[in-house]
């Protein structure tokens, strides 16, 4: 009884913090072109695009790791939702992008984030590639076109350097770096690279991840920009400290549990630290912050839910691998509710580089969509997304009501997602109307283009 109290007053705390962050931020400002299902009113923010621009907010961007739509609330897939107040209120004090394509995996996702390329113009087309050295990521563009104004930092999955961990982040030009280098480790057990040095961890990642964060924003005397890409809730599945969940008192994971508690906890673990987080974040610095919340790619197969189908989500280029959740609030952000605009990863470099106060729009593979921010309007006329791993290399594209799908054997899948958005059934060309044929051949030459 007096963990669950502890445990109830913790994140009764959590919730009022991230509560008065977003009405201090002005996150939730109503517009007609957004749609506003059970959102809060809040009150509208008097700060326009331009307004934001100069006063160069404070960016938190951040990932979550193998956290897709039906492990997501706010989303109509998925049956078991897990608590996360934090995340809850960032979405339902702002934007979801409902149309937001991330890659099959990690590694190309945060590559084409940090580069605004995509995956076939940086060689990182899998989990485990790695970028050249010679890239200019977007902490260092932003620094190069704004001399020096913004603190950078990326706390926690790098992954983007291949698997041996023989590179220091700060080397691309961010001004500081902590984290795991390679693929997802052991929550209690793990390397931290901080300061061009290894050291062995038993604390839960998570926090820790959490506590670096909070120890750098803590120091900064001028606007920042901190990329905080948690582990969770990707494998291995394992019961968090018990304060930070919701699900009970879970055994330690064995194979051939229900796994699916286990997930639920470490995305519950990680929105119980994203809380404390923003409650030990400085005032002025919450009152000048952007928040924007990813999932990398979609759910691990053993924990998908329905209506995806186990086969046809992380690691695919199936709906259920790569349209992910994205919410938005904060300072400037003056709609709220549903924006159902295409938006590519590669879109948040243009976009996080517009905020800072760079006045590019548009770069390399990369569309800032900073303006949906306030008006609603058409960013892209199709998105892609693209994977080479052991299977043949595939490549997939979509203008938002048709979608193709072709690999690198030459097999086509066409579907029409406004009727069969989770492409149970692929159209044979023989039932191509003359529309779709002709729908068909022009994402056809786009894809051409984009490959």
């Amino acid at each position: 009884m007096e963990t669950t109290s502890r445990t109830q007053y913790l994140r009764a705390t959590l919730i009022f913090s991230v509560i008065t962050l977003l009405f201090a931020c002005g996150g939730g400002g109503s517009s007609s072109e957004a749609t506003n299902d059970g959102a809060p009113t809040t009150p509208t923010p008097e700060t326009s695009p331009t307004e934001v621009e100069n006063t160069s907010p404070n960016i938190l961007f951040i990932i979550a790791d193998d956290m897709g739509k039906d492990s997501t609330n706010g989303f109509s897939e998925g049956t078991v939702k897990p608590y996360t107040p934090n995340i809850d209120n960032i979405a339902d004090n702002g934007l979801t992008f409902s149309n937001f394509w991330s890659y099959p995996v990690c590694s190309p996702t945060r590559a084409s984030i940090i580069t605004g390329k995509n995956a076939s113009r940086t060689g990182v087309k899998w989990a485990g590639d790695a970028i050249s050295s010679d890239e200019t990521v977007l902490q260092k563009y932003i620094n190069d076109e704004l001399d020096g104004t913004y603190a950078t930092a990326v706390i926690g999955k790098w992954h983007i350097s291949g698997n041996r961990g023989q590179v220091n982040p700060e080397d691309f030009g961010i001004d500081y770096y902590a984290g795991v280098l390679a693929g997802t480790e052991q929550y209690y057990d793990w390397s931290l690279y901080e300061d061009g040095e290894s050291s062995v961890q038993t604390s839960y990642i998570t926090e820790k991840f959490t506590d670096l964060s909070i120890e750098w924003v803590n120091q900064q005397d001028k606007p920042w920009f901190l990329w905080l890409a948690y582990t969770a809730p990707h494998t291995p599945f394992h019961a968090p400290p018990a304060s930070m969940h919701a699900q009970g008192n879970l055994a330690e994971y064995e194979d051939g549990l229900d796994a699916i508690p286990y997930y639920m906890a470490a995305i519950e673990a990680m929105d119980f630290q994203i809380g404390r987080l923003l409650l030990n974040m400085p005032e002025e610095d919450k009152e000048n912050l952007v928040i924007i919340f990813i999932g990398d790619n979609g759910t691990p197969n053993q924990v998908t839910q329905s209506p995806y189908d186990r086969s046809r989500t992380k690691g695919t280029l199936y709906q259920g691998g790569i349209n992910t959740p994205m919410f938005v609030s904060g300072v400037g952000v003056e709609r709220w509710g549903v924006d159902d605009n295409l938006i590519s990863s590669t879109d948040l470099f243009a976009t996080i580089a517009e905020l800072t106060g760079v006045e590019t729009t548009e770069i390399h593979d990369s569309k800032s969509f900073l303006s949906l921010f306030s008006s609603n309007e058409v960013i892209r006329e199709y998105q892609y997304a693209e994977m080479d791993s052991e299977e043949p290399a595939a490549w997939a594209i979509s203008d938002g009501v048709y979608k193709l799908i072709v690999d690198a054997d030459g097999a086509e899948s066409f579907y029409n997602l406004y009727v069969d958005p989770y492409e149970d059934n692929p159209i044979a060309t023989s039932e191509l109307s003359d529309v779709e044929r002709a729908i068909k051949e022009d994402l056809m030459n786009r894809l051409a283009v984009e490959r």
